[in-house]
């Protein structure tokens, strides 16, 4: 059964608010990685607001949550669109569901994967070469095509390149061969972003492919990836007029070891300093350069994206 009333919490949701909403005066957006977390309740979510006939509703939660969530936060990254080309009455209701909220998203996996993995949800594909990597006719008709009415609502779409082998692209230059058409044929007013898992692709060719187009590296924090601190140091790195950030997992951790180690996401279990110092790095420097940027923290990065946002912009001087 429902609590009668809310257990006492010291998550100060108004206070972040209000400090996000400052920040997105200045084209700083900060959210997480997706939204649909229970672990959340009593800080994002009031757990009374989903019941149904006494009991908490986790199918009234998943429809209904982004609401709420968008009384605290100014963006929320979509990571679902990685998996599926969304249909037009599925954006209508995301779109629909949220009064004025942004977002960013990732671009379906069917326009970023070389070769799909060998896992069972990709069925007689597994293994297979993808025809439509990198394919600029689908993205448009399939993605674009369908975000156009909502355009004015929309920050980085992110395609996110898995770990490449030696065997698809033996250096970045190979790669950037690939990349650079498929980015001169993107449909324009739209900002686009490029996160890579090859650290050894970190390098001026990759870069410099980016700036010709104004598509922005993702900072990303990932497995097998340099720590945010080191990305950021690379001059090199701000190739567009913006920039993204993607906080994911800390160096050396898996993902399913981190879903194991971090679950339910209702507190910071390893604090990440260097991360967090990171971002505060890339606050000011937006600030200072006057540039848009778009920050997202996921649950994996601490355990608890919400409370991580909140320790970053703790104490930073805002609308003064």
């Amino acid at each position: 059964m429902l609590p009668l009333f809310d257990e006492p919490s010291s998550f100060d949701r108004r206070r972040l608010a209000e400090k996000l909403r400052g920040l997105a005066a200045e084209n700083i957006w900060l959210g997480t990685s997706s939204w649909k977390y229970e672990g959340w309740c009593d800080q994002i979510y009031t757990r009374q607001r989903y019941a149904t006939r006494g009991r908490f509703s986790q199918k009234k939660f998943e429809a209904e949550c982004l609401s709420e969530y968008s009384e605290t936060f100014p963006i929320v990254c979509g990571d679902f669109s990685f998996y599926q080309f969304p249909t037009p009455q599925y954006w209508e209701r995301l779109f629909g569901s949220s009064s004025g909220l942004h977002f960013g998203f990732k671009v379906p996996e069917e326009i970023t994967v070389r070769e799909f993995p060998v896992h069972a949800r990709y069925g007689p594909r597994a293994g297979m070469e993808n025809p439509n990597f990198l394919s600029h006719g689908l993205f448009r008709a399939a993605f674009t095509d369908l975000l156009e009415p909502y355009r004015d609502r929309i920050g980085p779409l992110v395609f996110e390149f898995g770990t490449f082998g030696r065997r698809h692209f033996e250096d970045s230059e190979a790669f950037v061969r690939g990349l650079d058409p498929f980015l001169d044929a993107l449909p324009r007013g739209f900002r686009y972003s490029v996160e890579i898992r090859n650290a050894e692709f970190l390098d001026p060719v990759y870069f410099d492919c980016l700036r010709r187009h104004n598509v922005a590296h993702v900072f990303n924090a990932w497995t097998r990836m340099p720590e945010l601190p080191v990305q950021t140091h690379i001059r090199d790195a701000y190739t567009a007029d913006f920039t993204v950030t993607r906080a994911l997992l800390r160096r050396g951790r898996g993902y399913e070891e981190a879903v194991e180690q971090l679950s339910p996401y209702d507190r910071v279990q390893d604090e990440n300093p260097g991360a967090r110092q990171a971002i505060r790095e890339l606050i000011k420097q937006a600030r200072e350069k006057r540039r848009t940027a778009y920050i997202f923290v996921n649950n994996r990065l601490e355990g608890n994206a919400p409370v991580t946002i909140e320790s970053v912009i703790d104490d930073l001087r805002i609308g003064v």
